[in-house]
């Protein structure tokens, strides 16, 4: 069997960046990026690797998912995560959960110690329990910036909608040297949400999907627009159909945006090892690596490039 050069690609999240923000959110995702792509380097799987830079992001307060995920109407965090194994479609999801530090870490464990892929709300903090993942106070993943941006959505001249522009989910997708595939998905959700509210990040096809026959898919945009053209799956069928993944791409969130007017982001890899990094909203941070080289960016065509040794040294001296 030739051995596939493994190659991972990561977002976090589609929307509008905040000037001040843009640096942060760059180095966040080019950080994510080399981490999961060191793991496949070392022989890693493709599940091992979106699920280390997936954790990355989360610990991030940048981005809306784990620390610094945006609020919903009471002022919590609930928080939705999906992984996937293109192998055998093996999945697990949790959504509405509360008080754990990274999500993606129980929705692996859901995925590999259940028989079931999805775990909401209350079961998913019993199973939490059960596996010894350590549940941390709510406040601890509250950040200043959501707590500001929770109380100014309450104002009653507010337009909550005016803020889910910047939407945030993060995700990534991989390829490892044995030609297997995974994606990985986590998110806050939207701000001032009902409670209980689900998006697309923890519904296999929506929020991410892996098939080793076609690819991977992780997604980020507006959930429920996402959830409509089951977004994720759509980019692998075009995949299917013979397109590249940038086409494939295109074409998807176009369909979204024509059929239901909904704006979104999307990161894919094929089983070739070919990667595409598309969005329909104005930016989206995405990082990847391939050939030990990476490609970042936050606007439509931008597109930067180091060597994988030069990103690692910046790294190490603070980006």
């Amino acid at each position: 069997l030739g051995r596939m050069k493994p190659v991972i690609v990561v977002h976090g999240g589609a929307g509008r960046i905040f000037k001040e923000r843009e640096e942060g959110c760059c180095a966040g995702v080019v950080r994510a990026a080399l981490q999961g792509y060191g793991v496949l380097k070392q022989g890693g799987s493709a599940v091992d690797a979106v699920e280390e830079a997936v954790r990355s992001m989360e610990d991030d307060p940048h981005f809306n998912a784990g620390c610094g995920s945006v609020l919903n109407e009471k002022g919590e965090v609930e928080m939705d995560a999906i992984i996937m194994d293109g192998k055998n479609l093996d999945s697990g999801a949790v959504s509405a959960v509360k008080c754990i530090a990274n999500p993606i870490k129980l929705a692996r464990l859901v995925m590999e110690k259940t028989k079931h892929m999805l775990l909401t709300d209350h079961g998913a903090h019993l199973f939490a329990q059960a596996v010894g993942i350590p549940e941390i106070p709510g406040e601890k993943l509250v950040t200043e910036r959501s707590r500001e941006r929770w109380k100014k959505n309450l104002e009653p001249d507010s337009n909550p909608e005016e803020f889910q522009k910047d939407l945030g989910t993060v995700g990534a997708v991989a390829i490892d040297s044995e030609g297997n595939v995974a994606c990985a998905t986590s998110t806050g959700g939207l701000s001032n949400k009902l409670i209980g509210r689900v998006g697309d990040t923890a519904c296999i096809g929506s929020g991410g999907y892996a098939d080793n026959h076609s690819g991977a898919t992780s997604t980020t945009g507006h959930g429920e627009s996402i959830m409509k053209v089951v977004l994720a799956r759509l980019i692998l069928y075009h995949m299917e159909q013979g397109m590249s993944p940038e086409v494939a791409a295109d074409t998807a969130l176009d369909y979204m945006k024509t059929r239901v007017g909904g704006l979104g982001g999307v990161i894919v890899v094929n089983k070739a090892g070919e990667w595409a990094a598309r969005f329909s909203t104005k930016q989206m941070s995405w990082a990847t690596v391939k050939d030990d080289n990476l490609h970042y960016g936050i606007y439509a065509g931008e597109k930067h490039t180091k060597s994988v040794d030069e990103a690692l040294a910046s790294e190490r001296e603070g980006f």
